[in-house]
C-alpha cells in the first residue's frame, strides 16, 4: 500500500495520517488512535490495521498488501454481515 492510501475508508484517513499520529503520540491504548480524524469509528473495518499501526508504525508501512487487496477484503466485510471489529479484542 501507499502512504497516501485510505486505511479508514468511512472518513478517509490515509495511511501517512495515522502512521504520524501513532509516532507523534504513542498510543498508550489502541482505542486511541480513533483521535487521528476518527478512524476506526465507523464499519470497524480498519479497527485490526489500526491496532497494527498503533503497535509498530514503521512495519505496518512496509505491508505487500495492495490498496485493490485492502478495498476488496472491506467489501467482502461489509457484504458479510458480520460482527462488527472492535478494539476491545485487541486491547484485554
Amino acid at each position: 500500500m501507499n502512504l497516501d492510501d485510505e486505511i479508514c475508508y468511512c472518513y478517509h484517513v490515509p495511511m501517512r495520517k495515522l502512521i504520524n499520529y501513532a509516532k507523534r503520540v504513542k498510543p498508550q491504548r489502541h482505542s486511541q488512535m480513533t483521535e487521528c480524524l476518527g478512524a476506526g469509528t465507523g464499519c470497524g473495518w480498519c479497527i485490526p490495521f489500526l491496532v497494527k499501526i498503533a503497535t509498530d508504525p514503521d512495519a505496518f508501512a512496509e505491508s505487500e498488501l495492495s490498496a485493490e487487496e485492502y478495498a476488496a477484503q472491506r467489501t467482502v466485510y461489509r457484504s458479510t454481515g458480520a460482527e462488527k471489529n472492535t478494539f476491545k479484542a485487541s486491547e484485554a
